[in-house]
C-alpha cells in the first residue's frame, strides 16, 4: 500500500535542542522522528509549523501563577524533581510550542479529516503543577481551547499510552463536552490516578491479541456512545515490549496493529482523528523515532 505524502504533518524545530543524550527523556526523539518521516517521503508541502507560544496562550487551563513560575525559572526544587526535567530556555521555547502544535494538528484534522503532531501527549501536567516529564498539558489545552471557540462541541481523548493520563483527566474533570479514556498498565506511573470519565487498567506483560480487542471493543464503543466531533488519540508507544518504563508485552507489529486499528475504526465513523506520540522509552535514540513514526506511517496509508 502506498503512503499518501499529503497527510497533514505539525513540527516545530525547537522541539529538540542540546540535551543529555543519557537522560532517560530522549529529547533528540522529535528531530529524529522528523527526519525519519521525512525520508520515508512524507514531508512534501503538507508540514505545519506552529507559532512559538507563551504563558498567556495556556493561560485558559494552567494557573497564572505556576505558567509564571514555569517560564521565569522561579519554581521550587520539589516542583522542578516532580517534573524530571533540568530547566532551560529551550526547554520552556519548545515546552510552550508543542500545545499550540497539538491544536494546530486538532484544527487540520477537523479540516483534512486526520492529522498528526509530531510531539505532543504530555498528559501527567496538571492545572498548578507538572510530572513525569510533563510541564503543561497539550491535551487538556486543545479540548478546551476548540470547545471554548466552538470549534468542537464533542470531544474524545483517547489516551494508549502505557502511563495512564492523570493530569488530562483531573483537568478535564468538570468539562462536560470533552471524554478522556485511558487504557493503560495499572501498575505503572502514575501511582496516584486522577479518574478518566473511563480508565481500563492492564495486567502487567499482556501481549497483543487481548490487548487489540480491548483497545478494539473500547474505541468501538465510544465513538457509537459518544458520536464526537474529533477524537484526539495518544499514541504513546511505551506499550512495546522493550520499553524502558512499559511493563506491557505489546510487539512492533502489535502497534501498528493498533494504530491502523484505531485510525481505521475513527474514519470508518467519519470521525475526524488527530494524533500525537506520547511516551517511549529507549536507550537506542534512532530506534525510538522510528517507533515513534509508526503512527504516521499508518496514517499516511489512509
Amino acid at each position: 500500500m502506498t503512503l499518501n505524502p499529503h497527510l497533514p504533518l505539525v513540527y516545530h524545530p525547537n522541539y529538540s535542542f542540546n540535551f543529555d543524550p543519557k537522560h532517560r527523556f530522549v529529547m533528540s526523539k522529535f528531530a529524529n522522528l522528523y527526519q525519519h518521516v521525512k525520508e520515508l517521503g512524507l514531508v512534501n508541502g503538507n508540514l505545519i509549523q506552529p507559532r512559538l507560544g507563551c504563558p498567556d496562550d495556556l493561560e485558559l487551563v494552567h494557573c497564572e501563577n505556576y505558567l509564571h513560575d514555569l517560564w521565569h525559572n522561579t519554581l521550587n526544587e520539589k516542583a522542578l524533581r516532580r517534573i524530571g526535567l533540568p530547566w532551560s530556555e529551550p526547554l520552556i521555547a519548545r515546552t510552550f510550542t508543542a500545545p499550540l502544535g497539538t491544536l494546530e494538528t486538532a484544527r487540520l484534522a477537523l479540516k483534512h479529516g486526520i492529522a498528526c503532531h509530531l510531539a505532543g501527549g504530555t498528559h501527567h501536567a496538571h492545572t498548578d503543577f507538572g510530572s513525569g516529564f510533563c510541564m503543561v498539558n497539550d491535551l487538556a489545552f486543545t479540548a478546551q481551547t476548540l470547545i471554548h471557540n466552538r470549534e468542537a462541541t464533542n470531544i474524545l481523548i483517547f489516551d494508549l499510552d502505557v502511563h495512564q493520563g492523570d493530569g488530562t483527566a483531573a483537568m478535564l474533570a468538570h468539562q462536560p463536552y470533552a471524554y478522556t479514556c485511558s487504557i493503560h498498565c495499572e501498575k505503572n506511573f502514575p501511582f496516584r490516578k486522577s479518574p478518566s470519565d473511563l480508565d481500563i487498567g492492564l495486567a502487567n506483560n499482556m501481549q497483543d491479541d487481548e490487548y487489540l480487542g480491548v483497545v478494539d471493543d473500547t474505541l468501538q464503543f465510544l465513538l457509537k456512545q459518544l458520536n464526537p466531533d474529533i477524537v484526539l488519540y495518544d499514541a504513546g508507544v511505551d506499550v512495546w515490549q522493550e520499553d524502558g518504563l512499559g511493563k506491557l508485552d505489546i510487539s512492533w507489529q502489535g502497534i501498528e496493529k493498533r494504530d491502523n486499528l484505531v485510525l481505521k475504526r475513527c474514519l470508518e465513523h467519519n470521525t475526524p482523528v488527530a494524533t500525537v506520540i506520547g511516551g517511549g522509552y529507549d536507550r537506542d535514540h534512532l530506534r525510538l523515532a522510528k517507533r515513534h513514526a509508526i503512527v504516521v506511517e499508518q496514517a499516511a496509508r489512509f
